[in-house]
């Protein structure tokens, strides 16, 4: 693939941030790459004999097929339910749309074929119809090289509309331009996608540059992806393909000094569709982790591991930034004494993006600011941490997250903590950076919390631009210890992960205090053994045109 705008100006941004130096044993970060890599190469080998319904269904989102019928469900659940049922989902869902595609090209009209493959749908979810009868059969599995070829040409206009979204994206950088660094990153979570939108123009007259639209609670858990326009939702906003296109042209129309980038989560069950949809309507950082659905959301992580390496390779193609969830590891996990174990599922969730041919400058990878404030030192001992996985990661556009765990009702110290975050996060070199809010544990933040918020933020930006560029850190001092002790034990771990299997060190709890079995967990009826007939066309295509991207 050849050097885009985005491509340059991202990595450009990157490589110019500044950070301190560190003493670090760089023998021990190269075998720590190497042990990752042999931990992920034997869970690829296994997940690339299998597929998932949601897999099945993003392919068709891509391939064009949306929309939901008169009860709300989605066709492509309508269609992948049904081949599911009728034991036929092994080959792929692919050769079926194909199928239809063909059976009901009357006009040579796409939008004609989309509306008649919809009655056929509805026909076969209402009034149960065959979705293929005996006779036809036979005849279906005699031509599967021709809805093979057929299904290629539908999936390349597909992926066409996701290129198309990524030059656009190109364009507006070219116009606006990056924020400067670290990028501002601040959530709206109403409940109302309208209410959102207004929050959102509010939070960029602020300052913010990336805008979060937190899901509504347990949509993760949901096999299906809603449909059109939410203004209900409990804890956040349902993820749907409106409401992504919704903001995204508010974010749009409000560029003036900055290119605005767009927010959501590609995770839990429909991980891969959400990364279809996000691509379509061009979003430009999803939270997508490989381990944060098994342990905070118990979905099987058979099911997590294959959909995400899917998610990857759609996020890759459309150049978005992923975040992963290591900083969900301090909520349950003491962050002083297993701080370490963050960094283990950096080594491991960056070498997952990379058999998915993920560039260094798309790997967001995720931590937090969570040691106790109580502890002497925690100002040192985290400043430490953040620098070190700087220096482990230094292409990859790291996100750094406030303090959560141990905020309380007085906000004042609340404020405070925010700030020691703050200062940590310019002077080690970090990318995105989420506001931490003054009355996060109390109520959902007010307009007038995120303004002090973000206007603290950036006076301590600005104040302490060069700050970590300015002084050298002491030789065998506590911040190097620090950082020596948490490579070493992150190395250990990773050699008994490498030693025991990655589902079987997950089983055991060793990330997050948290035991999740590989044959328990949600979504498991979801995954299937590929026929060796199986085809995808989306994931041919998507392959053929970012596997040289990894070298970035």
């Amino acid at each position: 693939m050849s050097n885009i705008s985005q491509e340059n100006k991202l990595i450009k941004l990157i490589k110019e941030n500044r950070f301190p130096s560190l003493n670090f044993d760089k023998t021990l970060l190269e075998k720590s790459l190497k042990v990752a890599n042999l931990i992920v190469d034997d869970v690829i080998e296994f997940i690339k004999k299998r597929s998932t319904v949601s897999i099945e269904r993003a392919t068709l989102r891509i391939m064009g097929l949306n929309g939901a019928n008169k009860e709300g469900v989605p066709y492509v659940n309508v269609l992948v339910d049904k081949l599911k049922e009728l034991n036929l989902i092994e080959y792929g869902a692919s050769y079926f749309y194909a199928y239809l595609y063909s059976k009901y090209n009357s006009n040579g009209s796409e939008e004609s074929n989309l509306d008649k493959i919809k009655e056929f749908l509805d026909d076969i979810y209402f009034n149960e119809k065959k979705i293929i009868s005996e006779s036809e059969l036979k005849d279906f599995f005699n031509n599967l090289e021709r809805y093979k070829e057929i299904a290629y040409k539908i999936a390349l206009n597909g992926i066409k509309v996701i290129e198309d979204q990524r030059r656009r994206r190109e364009e507006l950088i070219e116009k606006y331009g990056y924020p400067k660094l670290p990028w501002i990153y601040v959530i709206v979570a109403t409940g109302n996608i309208f209410e959102d939108a207004i929050q959102a123009i509010s939070a960029v007259k602020q300052g913010a540059d990336c805008i979060a639209v937190i899901r509504s609670s347990a949509q993760s858990l949901i096999d299906y992806v809603p449909e059109g326009y939410t203004t209900e939702g409990y804890g956040g906003t349902f993820a749907t393909q409106a409401n992504f296109r919704l903001m995204r042209e508010t974010l749009d129309k409000n560029m003036s000094d900055r290119y605005l980038m767009l927010v959501n989560y590609s995770s839990g069950l429909c991980m891969p569709e959400i990364a279809a949809i996000a691509a379509i309507e061009r979003l430009d950082m999803l939270l997508n982790d490989s381990m944060y659905g098994i342990l905070f959301r118990d979905i099987n992580p058979i099911r997590t591991f294959i959909d995400q390496y899917f998610s990857r390779l759609i996020i890759n193609l459309s150049d978005i930034i992923i975040n992963t969830g290591e900083d969900n590891y301090l909520t349950t996990a003491d962050a002083f004494e297993k701080g370490y174990t963050v960094i283990t599922s950096h080594f491991i969730n960056y070498a997952f993006a990379k058999k998915c041919y993920m560039p260094d400058y798309l790997i967001g990878l995720g931590h937090a600011y969570e040691i106790r404030p109580d502890i002497t030192n925690s100002f040192l001992f985290e400043f430490s941490q953040a620098l070190l996985i700087r220096h482990l990661f230094p292409n990859s556009p790291l996100k750094y997250m406030p303090p959560t765990r141990w905020v309380t009702g007085n906000i004042f110290h609340t404020h405070v903590i925010d700030n020691m975050f703050n200062l940590v996060s310019v002077s080690t070199g970090q990318h995105i950076h989420l506001v931490g809010i003054l009355t996060e544990a109390i109520h959902t933040p007010l307009l007038q919390d995120r303004y002090l918020s973000i206007k603290s933020t950036k006076y301590v930006f600005n104040a302490a631009k060069d700050l970590g560029f300015e002084f050298i850190i002491k030789n065998n001092g506590i911040i190097e210890k620090r950082a020596d002790y948490l490579l070493k034990k992150s190395y250990e771990l990773l050699e008994y992960v490498y030693n025991k299997g990655l589902f079987e060190a997950i089983e055991e709890g060793v990330f997050a205090d948290t035991k999740r079995p590989k044959d328990k967990g949600k979504g498991l009826e979801g995954v299937f053994i590929k026929n060796f007939k199986y085809y995808n066309p989306v994931e041919e295509i998507v392959i053929s045109k970012v596997k040289d991207k990894v070298n970035y």
